[in-house]
């Protein structure tokens, strides 16, 4: 109800009979796993009233293929999302500052994502093992991105990394096997190790003058990679 102003930890912990949720529109936060292992929730609509999703707050509803998030939240928990398997798009808005590590890990049906232009870190294994993933536009408020964001996105074949990121994290891109080519923006500074590793279609890679330091085992298993531009 609209009296509620915040959903507290754990509140709906592993209902797994729970087949849907209206959230007031007063509701300001959302707890660490308040709706954990809710397999049978389809949809939910995150009011603009929330700031924040807690950890692990929808963590494992592996039927959930809906959500929309409001316009005012500013972080994006740890594992938030992670193992939801049957979502297939997320809109993350221009609220959103932070998307911490896993937020969206394991999300096997995940296609299309759209990441809001306000996001400055994409935590480490954000987007880990999304398999259906295809394309990923990184837009130019980011300035890291972390360890193993993608990694294991074996469907993964356009990136395009905005042009205020400073630092792409170790295994990055690691087994992102459709990825054929991404252009590195002048910005980058450091590349981390086994980035690109087992990128089995990767042909041709241009690492810019920015860069200062380029990562242990970079492109290790890249069977196709023809052309390199240091």
């Amino acid at each position: 109800g609209n009296s509620v102003v915040s959903i507290g930890v754990e509140a709906f912990y592993d209902c797994d009979v729970l087949a849907s949720v209206t959230i007031g529109n007063n509701v300001a936060s959302i707890g660490n796993g308040a709706f954990y292992g809710c397999r049978k929730l389809d949809s939910v609509i995150i009011p603009n009233s929330v700031t924040s999703i807690g950890d692990e707050a929808f963590f494992y509803c592996n039927g959930l293929t809906s959500v929309t998030i409001g316009n005012n939240v500013a972080s994006i928990g740890s594992n938030a999302f992670a193992g939801c398997k049957s979502l297939t798009s997320i809109i993350i808005p221009s609220s959103v500052i932070s998307i911490r590590e896993g937020a969206f890990s394991d999300c096997k049906g995940l296609t299309s994502v759209t990441i809001g232009d306000n996001v400055t870190s994409i935590g480490a294994k954000a987007f880990y093992n999304c398999i259906g993933l295809k394309s990923v536009t990184i837009p130019n408020s980011v300035v890291s991105i972390s360890d193993s964001v993608f990694e294991g996105c074996v469907g993964l074949s356009s990136v395009t990394i905005g042009n205020s990121v400073k630092f792409i994290g170790g295994h990055a891109f690691a087994g992102c096997d459709g990825l054929t080519s991404i252009i590195i923006p002048n910005s980058v500074e450091s590349i981390g190790d086994y980035v690109f590793a087992s990128c089995d279609d990767l042909t041709a890679i241009n690492i810019p003058n920015s860069v200062t330091s380029l990562g242990e085992s970079a492109f290790n298993g890249c069977d196709a990679l023809a052309s390199v531009i240091i």
